[in-house]
C-alpha cells in the first residue's frame, strides 16, 4: 500500500487496518520461525506499512494533519 493511500483513510480506518496488520505479522512471524514462509518480503513491506500507519496515526493525535473522517 502506498503512503498516499494510508493518508486517505479515516481515524478508525486506520486504527482498524493497523490491528489486522499487526494480526498478519504475527502470523508471519510463527510461519517464519517454523520456516513455511513462502514470502519473506512481505514482512519486510507489512512491517513498512505498520511503521507508516502509525506515523499517520501519531500525527493525527498531535493535530498535524485533519481526520478525513470528520469532514461530515
Amino acid at each position: 500500500m502506498k503512503s498516499s493511500e494510508i493518508k486517505e483513510y479515516s481515524l478508525e480506518a486506520l486504527q482498524n487496518k493497523l490491528a489486522d496488520n499487526e494480526t498478519e505479522m504475527s502470523n508471519l512471524r510463527f510461519q517464519k520461525a517454523l520456516q513455511q514462509l513462502e514470502k519473506p518480503t512481505r514482512v519486510r513491506e507489512l512491517r513498512r506499512e505498520i511503521a507508516q500507519i502509525k506515523t499517520v496515526l501519531k500525527e493525527l493525535e498531535l493535530g498535524i494533519r485533519k481526520d478525513k473522517g470528520q469532514d461530515v
